[in-house]
């Protein structure tokens, strides 16, 4: 995300899922001057489509991935 306005952000449709619990799209946010990464899956209910979303900070990523490396 380019621009990167407080309180907003992006989805793009998810062309590498692979399996069902993949999320259709995927993309990014800043939430109060934090980054974070967005899933979500579109699902049906009662008759109406709707989206589920997932919201995981974007540190928590990178951290978890570094201490992979160390380990």
């Amino acid at each position: 995300m380019n621009d990167k306005r407080d309180n907003s952000g992006a989805l793009f449709r998810n062309d590498r899922k692979e399996a069902d619990n993949h999320p259709d799209y995927t993309g990014n946010a800043m939430i109060d001057g934090k980054e974070y990464w967005i899933n979500a899956w579109l699902k049906e209910g009662n008759g109406k489509k709707f989206f589920s979303f997932s919201f995981k900070p974007k540190e928590a990523k990178s951290r978890s991935a570094s201490n992979a490396t160390w380990n």
